[in-house]
């Protein structure tokens, strides 16, 4: 594995605070994530964010077929020569934004559900769990890096100060494990915070499956956006068509 400050330099980039670029420069780490994920060579694994390819290289060494999703159009040549270099010939590149990828289209071809991998950009974390959760029934599992903080919130027990919506919708649907932390000076630029790898599968069947899952969601958002009002008062707050009424006669049901 190249070194990301010397990748950057022979390609003349730098990273890119705005897509929230922090790049693994720890070969055992990537090698690590990737034996955590329990990759198998009929398994086919869908990494958000390729980056300089550390990862892509490993997990193209375990997995039938990567697909490597990379927003930054500037690295694509880069990983192109990085997978070259290295002989792999199982790799897609997809130059995209994970949040606009049609997932049907991606991964119906595949035949079976995909892994997900991905060191994610902090500033767009959240926003991919919601995304996973919607788009599951693609999905087997996940192994998935984020700020240590927001792996703490999504693993949090209910009843914690922790525990909040994203917590509840993710759990909802599937099992949670915190596989291991990762300092922040494994990674360049040096992020001002650790990250922490949280392995997710999802279930097969759902015990209590609401039927109306978007409502759910916005029965949660609603509970949690406003903690220090009563439940009945968070409800009939304004994200739902109720009254404090209805959401008390809703809470004595």
């Amino acid at each position: 594995m190249t070194a990301p400050q010397t990748l950057l330099k022979a390609w003349n980039l730098k990273a890119r605070k705005t897509l929230g670029q922090n790049f693994l420069k720890e070969p055992n780490i990537c090698r690590q994530i990737v034996s955590l994920a329990k990759i198998d060579d009929s398994e086919s694994v869908l990494e958000i964010g390729a980056g300089l390819g550390a990862m892509t290289v490993e997990l193209a060494r375990k997995a039938h077929q990567v697909i490597a999703v990379e927003k930054d159009r500037q690295l694509v040549p880069l990983l192109r020569a990085e997978l070259l270099a290295h002989h792999l010939d199982n790799v897609t590149l997809l130059q995209q934004d994970i949040m606009s990828m049609q997932w049907a289209s991606v991964v119906q071809p595949l035949g079976r559900p995909i892994v997900v991998m991905g060191n994610l950009p902090y500033n767009i974390s959240s926003q991919i769990v919601v995304m996973l959760i919607r788009e599951r029934q693609w999905v087997d599992r996940a192994i998935l890096m984020f700020q240590k903080e927001l792996a703490d919130r999504l693993a949090a027990c209910p009843g914690s100060k922790t525990y909040g919506r994203l917590s509840v919708m993710l759990q909802y649907c599937a099992e949670l494990i915190q596989l291991r932390t990762i300092p922040a000076k494994m990674f360049y630029p040096t992020p001002k915070v650790g990250s922490a790898l949280l392995g997710i599968q999802f279930k097969s069947q759902i015990d209590s499956e609401s039927a109306d899952e978007q409502l759910l969601a916005r029965v949660v958002q609603a509970a949690f956006g406003q903690r220090r009002k009563t439940m009945r008062n968070a409800l009939s707050a304004g994200l739902l068509p109720l009254d404090s009424h209805a959401a008390e006669s809703l809470l004595l049901f």
